[in-house]
């Protein structure tokens, strides 16, 4: 289990400075029906509405499978993001675990392994997830949009995969899961190329709540190996 968390790990520091998430169940593309209107319209309304928020929080359940066995590990914590590319992810669960940008560098801090690796943001306009998130990316440029059948999602929700235009190292295509009325994201989905899938769920959601920017600021404790990257993390 330890060697799965470390592997577990290792993505989730992908995941923050590319955002490579992992899809758990497998996604189907679906036809446009009667009932949704046309994917782009959907992506288009998405963009505008995330224009508009500055900064959010959430909980979230993120669901990891992958190794050998096909072992699963869920965890969970809280999420804060300040555009542009300020991230703080807590896990509180089952292992605690720090990863925090202050626009420039991440840092990332599993207590129990006295460890931080201190890797660059990479601030190109590649189309991965964390440029939406860090608000630089643009659904309706950066991607190819279609709808996706998700059995997993919540009800009320559209889901739509997003092929990156050009060629991701880290993945095929992503999933986005958001509410049919206020387009709040609701999850996350994505596959590895190493056969790695996951599921990052979302919750409590709260819009422009105006965090400080010392929230995002990382004071590397006292006795711990700090490991430096001279490129950012892909």
């Amino acid at each position: 289990m330890r060697a799965l968390l470390e592997q577990c790990y290792r993505g989730a520091v992908k995941l923050l400075s590319r955002s490579v998430l992992l899809l758990a169940l497998p996604i189907v593309a679906a036809a446009q029906t009667p009932d949704r209107p046309p994917a782009m319209e959907i992506a288009r309304n998405i963009q505008r509405s995330y224009e508009n928020v500055h900064d959010f929080s959430a909980e979230f359940v993120h669901s990891y499978t992958g190794g050998v066995l096909g072992q699963q590990v869920t965890e969970r914590g809280t999420l804060l993001i300040k555009k542009p590319w300020k991230m703080r992810w807590t896990y509180t669960s089952p292992e605690k675990k720090l990863f925090v940008s202050d626009g420039v560098k991440l840092y990332s801090y599993i207590p129990q392994d006295k460890q931080v690796i201190v890797s660059s943001i990479p601030t190109d306009e590649a189309s991965t997830p964390t440029l939406f998130l860090a608000g630089k990316g643009n659904i309706t440029r950066d991607f190819v949009v279609s709808w996706a059948d998700v059995p997993q999602a919540p009800p009320d929700t559209y889901a739509l995969t997003l092929e990156p235009t050009r060629r991701e190292p880290d993945y095929e295509s992503l999933v986005l899961v958001v509410d049919r009325k206020t387009f709040q994201l609701r999850m996350l989905l994505t596959t590895d190329r190493q056969g790695g899938r996951s599921t990052f769920t979302f919750s409590g959601l709260r819009e422009n709540i105006h965090p400080p920017d010392k929230d995002f600021t990382f004071q590397i404790p006292r006795g711990v190996e700090v490991v430096y990257s001279d490129t950012p993390v892909r």
